[in-house]
């Protein structure tokens, strides 16, 4: 059996600057919030990638809450149920807040938007609960 090699990256996290992972956080933020989950993941991932300890898991918990939500839009609900729990685990440790956003906001409102697929069984097509959920800034 032939090994399977990861796709090239176009990104080196050696590179990646403070000033450019500001930009870079700010247009995940964005992008999330325009419902462009796709693209979001990718502004988040890049943070993950560069954060091998510290903030890894905050920033590998929003790419999760992207995929997930990108799962809902493109219709696989068991896709989004299977990421649910993943990104809870990884974001609770940064309670309540935490890189200037509201995270316990943010789980709130996946919650409540996901919870009809959340008690709908596998396999079961159902609706989402209101507005998708936004990243908003932090309460100082």
């Amino acid at each position: 059996m032939a090994r399977i090699e990861p796709e090239e990256q176009d990104f080196d996290p050696e590179t990646f600057g403070e000033a450019e992972a500001k930009a870079a956080f700010r247009r995940g933020v964005r992008l999330f919030n325009a419902g462009d989950y796709e693209d979001a993941h990718e502004e988040f991932e890049r943070h993950w990638l560069a954060n091998e300890g510290g903030d890894a898991d905050f920033y590998k918990g929003l790419v999760q809450v992207c995929i997930c939500l990108h799962h809902v839009t493109q219709g696989d609900q068991d896709g989004a149920r299977k990421l649910y729990r993943g990104h809870r685990k990884l974001l609770a440790g940064y309670l309540p807040s935490h890189g200037g956003l509201d995270l316990t906001g943010l789980l709130e409102g996946m919650q409540r938007h996901l919870t009809p697929l959340l008690r709908a069984r596998a396999g079961d097509r159902v609706a989402p609960e209101g507005a998708a959920p936004r990243m908003e800034p932090a309460q100082r």
